[in-house]
């Protein structure tokens, strides 16, 4: 089989406060609940972000081990399940490549204390190291082939994907895992992201709404298990990224280079039916992806399909959480529903109810600093 041929997503893994399981999340964007709690129940009511809205992944004893790390625990756990559906032994993890996606890695228990959890002191150096989660994926499962682990912030996790499909079309891997995780409920990156004026102050995330000025930040991990094999599998045909070269915080209110990544795979792949757009309810990105959406289809409107209203920002997680979303609606041949009073860029369409999926679906990440990242995934 040609190496530039489609890959098959063959096993799909998700954690966050939707759910353990991917069905957990199929089921709860269905039912468009919404995970979204006050964080002073979280951190406690003299925490300065108290009142402010977020998701957290429950039940926490998920995340406590005394030997691996929170994050390096949500990783193992989507791990698990993407490698189980994809039916992958020992054999095939062998010579398998894992590729993490995480944006702030092991801060999580390594910042601050994690509530109830006991670390091994001989593990303490290990559980600081944001690289802990692609060490533990291969020592648990007996992953010997490459491994990798990117930091690209809010584009992590579509990166991921985008790197694990070059190792197999390459033909430097017979199949590969990527994994993405972030737990960013921090008391520390909670004041970093506030001082940046980047935090919501109400649940009622409208991304596109003029008056949206913030994300709410939320825990998540996923897995993808993809390869060359026959199956009514969903597929993954094209990833590409670029820079925008800008600034160091913000991304360019025109939308910047996206515009190219999605003429590029327009010109390969076709008109989308849909696009899953990066969407945090931040004041800039209501601009730019409007801008970059109508530039690249000034006479046609493909479908938007919003999951941060619903999930929350999971950070570096996102891409491939949402992406494992996305998975799991085409695997019916769907879409996934928009929670439901959204506003809509001019033009466009952003439904309430599951749709039938009727070709590529277009899923954009974006990473502070301007870095731009595009999927393009089928249904079976």
């Amino acid at each position: 089989m040609s190496i530039h041929s489609p890959l098959s997503i063959t096993g799909l893994g998700a954690l966050s406060a939707l759910g353990a399981d991917v069905s957990s999340h199929h089921q709860a964007l269905l039912a468009q609940r919404i995970a979204f709690q006050r964080l002073g129940k979280l951190l406690g009511e003299a925490s300065p972000h108290a009142a402010r809205p977020a998701a957290w992944i429950e039940p926490r004893s998920l995340l406590v081990n005394r030997k691996w790390s929170p994050a390096t625990m949500a990783a193992l756990h989507v791990a698990r399940q993407a490698i189980a559906e994809a039916g992958w032994g020992a054999e095939e993890l062998r010579d398998a490549a894992l590729v993490v996606g995480t944006s702030r890695g092991n801060a999580a228990g390594w910042l601050g204390p994690w509530p109830g959890r006991r670390p091994f002191r001989l593990m303490a150096a290990s559980n600081t190291i944001h690289s802990e989660p692609a060490s533990a994926i291969t020592i648990e499962f007996g992953i010997t082939g490459p491994n990798h682990v990117l930091a690209s912030g809010c584009s992590a996790g579509l990166d991921a994907i985008g790197i694990a499909m070059m190792l197999v079309r390459s033909g430097a891997a017979a199949r590969a895992l990527a994994v993405a995780v972030d737990l960013p409920l921090v008391p520390l990156l909670l004041d970093n992201y506030a001082s940046s004026g980047l935090l919501a102050s109400d649940s009622n995330l409208d991304p596109y709404h003029p008056e949206s000025a913030g994300f709410i930040p939320a825990e998540g991990a996923a897995a993808m298990a993809m390869e060359h094999r026959d199956g009514a599998f969903p597929r993954l045909l094209h990833y590409g990224c670029n820079a925008d070269a800008c600034d160091p915080v913000g991304i360019p209110t025109d939308g910047g280079r996206t515009f190219e990544l999605l003429d590029q795979a327009v010109r390969l792949h076709g008109d989308p039916s849909a696009i899953c757009p990066h969407a945090t309810g931040t004041a800039v990105q209501a601009i730019a992806d409007p801008a970059s959406l109508l530039r690249s289809f000034p006479d046609r409107r493909p479908t938007l399909h919003l999951l941060k209203p619903l999930l929350g920002h999971t950070i570096g997680a996102s891409g491939l959480l949402e992406s494992v979303i996305l998975s799991r609606f085409l695997r019916d041949g769907q879409l996934p529903p928009n929670r439901s009073g959204l506003a809509a860029p001019n033009g466009f369409h952003l439904p309430d109810q599951a749709l039938d999926s009727n070709g590529p679906v277009y899923k954009l990440s974006h990473g502070m600093g301007g870095h731009n990242a595009l999927l393009v995934l089928t249904p079976p």
